[in-house]
């Protein structure tokens, strides 16, 4: 199952959708992360070509949560141990964009960089989940994120809020899709085309199931959440001008355009 947020030809509403092959079909304006055994079912009869529609970020999350330096060559190469558990930080939904979006490189920061990497998307209320209880039934699918990051904010603040939550620095998208073993799924970056990040999954330090097991225990997530799942080695800068795509196998691009900001 794949599903998207769309905004029909000539018309300026969300929609939530369900894509089948180059076509998506509308579900009802009441769809919810939280009934997704319903989904293929409530589907509209009347088709949209995917490519006559425009796709917004397939969620709406009432918080982003990230996981920092959960690949150890990431962390090597910017310089910093290993934690002993999850580093947790938190995007705000204002950063949030969909795929086709701008970035905006923001006058705060003079270096501003890509970190692309599996999204997971919460479908069930999930608090303090016990040791017997399976995390992965509690997701509705997966997507691809890019943890946007002013690198020199992060340096210079120590802590990370601002360096993480300039709006556009959470590019998600295009689809959010179900039915893929996040325990091994390759993510790649590229920049301009050239491929910048390409490792997989099965590489975290921390797995997914731990990951949404271990926040459970500190904050509730709720149905729509999103949890950014740590970037790889290679992130760089981007630059006004260039194109970034962050590509999860079997979900499919996160394509964004890099613009300086105007304000």
């Amino acid at each position: 199952m794949k599903l998207c947020r769309f905004v029909e030809p000539e018309q300026t509403r969300a929609r939530f959708g369900l894509v089948e092959g180059a076509q998506v079909y509308a579900l009802p304006e009441d769809f919810s992360f939280a009934r997704m055994e319903s989904v293929a079912g409530a589907r509209g009869s009347q088709p949209f070509a995917l490519d006559a529609v425009r796709l917004l970020a397939p969620v709406t999350p009432s918080k982003v949560v990230c996981i920092g330096r959960n690949y150890r060559d990431h962390a090597a190469e910017l310089g910093n141990p290993m934690p002993p558990e999850p580093l947790l930080f938190l995007k705000p939904p204002s950063a949030v964009v969909g795929h086709e979006d701008v970035i905006e490189l923001p006058r705060q920061s003079a270096r501003v960089e890509y970190e692309g990497e599996l999204g997971v998307v919460i479908g069930r209320r999930a608090r303090r989940l016990s040791e017997t209880d399976d995390p992965l039934s509690y997701v509705f699918g997966y997507t691809c994120v890019n943890d946007v990051t002013a690198r020199d904010l992060q340096r210079q603040d120590v802590q990370f809020t601002r360096a993480k939550s300039f709006d556009t620095f959470c590019p998600v998208g295009p689809f959010v899709v179900d039915g893929i073993d996040p325990l091994d799924v390759n993510v790649q970056t590229r920049l301009d085309g050239e491929v910048r990040q390409n490792a997989r999954t099965s590489v975290m330090a921390f797995p997914v199931p731990f990951l949404i097991r271990y926040i459970s225990h500190i904050m509730t997530l709720e149905p729509g959440d999103l949890i950014s799942t740590g970037t790889p080695a290679g992130v760089g800068a981007m630059q006004d001008g260039q194109t970034v795509e962050v590509e999860v196998e079997g979900i499919g691009i996160l394509r964004n355009a890099v613009r300086a900001s105007a304000e």
